[in-house]
């Protein structure tokens, strides 16, 4: 007999929307592609040097299990540069096979079988996945739009039972963009701690944010440290998603556990990127590039922003995006399921896009799209989207 949890968790919506979209295209049609979260900016290359430099010099055997002291010393430096926090290197924190691997660890050392977890809603996927794999059960927590896609605090309150476990948040957030305030966090965390629950807070996003500063973290409040799971990638502020390293920041209890589970499921990071990754974090040139990214990032989000006003187009709305890359187009006005609205826009008007359902049910009438693209191709399928939409209102 197979594992019976696998029955209740499909293919990941994003990966599987890519994978048509990259066999429509093996077969000559042409695609927009505006469904994949991969930044589209290579490497910077002083990152690519760096682990060239180290394979050369013979990295390239298993390395410490919990990665190696330099990048362990530079995941806490830049945590205390960025966001205030201080976590000491050799107990709180642990490098990991890229962002999913770290939440995947994090679940895995505070869970277990039965426990509840609650979820905003609409979120990524993989967040509920993954709990469901580790024999959790998941709470959505209703995130309107009508709301910022933030819940209302009443619903966290109201999702509570003898057997909630944890809290997961994604701010800056996947597909939606939104992230809450201090006071939110803080509000939040007051009621973790009198109800003993963990905070998983997924930040990878945390380096693109369109606001005057930068998005406040889950553990910043008073206190909140010593219940908080950090997750965080190099991923999506590098542009190093095929590099695969993520870290995760905890206590040292915590820690404990994920660094066995991190053992007996992927032994170690290749050394020569932990030495490339490093360096990424560290170098204030590097910095310069991540600055340069979020610079692009929001002059996409702006033309995107202004397109729409332009066309003025019935039967979609589109609010600005707080951080992260995507828009979450909102056709809720057409009366069409969003994973229709995905099949007939890639059918009808070669657009790959992702349905918003695959985020929960908040997401349904929603689409995702990525601003992780040329300016070309962003106005190229945006309009496309927006005379297809046209003709469905005309069609009324």
């Amino acid at each position: 007999m197979l594992n019976q949890q696998f029955s209740h968790i499909p293919q990941s919506p994003t990966v599987a929307m890519n994978d048509r979209i990259v066999a429509y295209q093996a077969q000559g049609q042409a695609v927009i592609p505006l469904q994949v979260g991969d930044p589209d900016f290579a490497t910077p290359p002083a990152i690519i040097a760096r682990a060239h430099e180290a394979m050369q010099a013979g990295l390239t055997h298993y390395a410490a299990s919990n990665g190696s002291p330099a990048l362990r010393r530079a995941a806490a430096q830049k945590l205390e540069r960025d966001n205030a926090l201080h976590y000491d290197p050799h107990t709180e924190i642990l490098m990991t096979h890229g962002g999913i691997h770290a939440y995947y660890l994090a679940l895995q050392s505070i869970l277990n079988p039965g426990d509840e977890v609650l979820l905003p809603d609409p979120t990524w996927a993989t967040h509920a996945n993954m709990v469901i794999m580790l024999r959790g059960t998941v709470k959505r927590i209703p995130a309107p739009a009508e709301n910022g896609f933030l819940p209302h605090f009443s619903a966290w309150e109201k999702a509570l039972s003898p057997k909630t476990r944890a809290i997961v948040l994604n701010y800056p957030s996947n597909p939606t963009g939104a992230f809450p305030s201090r006071e939110y966090y803080e509000q939040l965390q007051a009621f973790a701690a009198a109800h003993h629950l963990w905070v998983i807070s997924d930040e990878v996003y945390e380096s693109l944010y369109y606001t005057a500063q930068r998005p406040p973290s889950a553990a910043q409040p008073q206190g909140a440290k010593e219940r908080t799971l950090l997750v965080h990638s190099l991923s999506k502020t590098y542009a190093m998603t095929g590099w695969r390293v993520g870290y995760l920041a905890a206590p040292a209890p915590v820690l404990q556990n994920a660094l066995k589970a991190g053992q007996n499921s992927i032994t170690c990071l290749a050394p020569f990127t932990q030495q490339a990754a490093a360096f990424a974090l560290t170098d204030p040139q590097v910095q310069d590039s991540v600055a340069h990214m979020r610079a692009a990032y929001a002059r996409r989000r702006d033309l995107v922003l202004r397109l729409v006003m332009e066309s003025q187009t019935p039967g979609i709305q589109v609010s600005p995006p707080m951080g992260a890359f995507y828009f979450f187009l909102d056709f809720r006005a057409l009366g069409i399921p969003s994973l229709e609205i995905c099949e007939r826009l890639l059918q009808e008007a070669g657009v790959g896009l992702v349905p918003g359902s695959a985020f929960g049910a908040q997401g349904e009438g929603f689409v995702r799209m990525t601003i992780a693209a040329s300016e070309e191709t962003i106005e190229t399928g945006l309009r496309q989207i927006l005379g297809w939409t046209a003709q469905q209102k005309g069609r009324k």
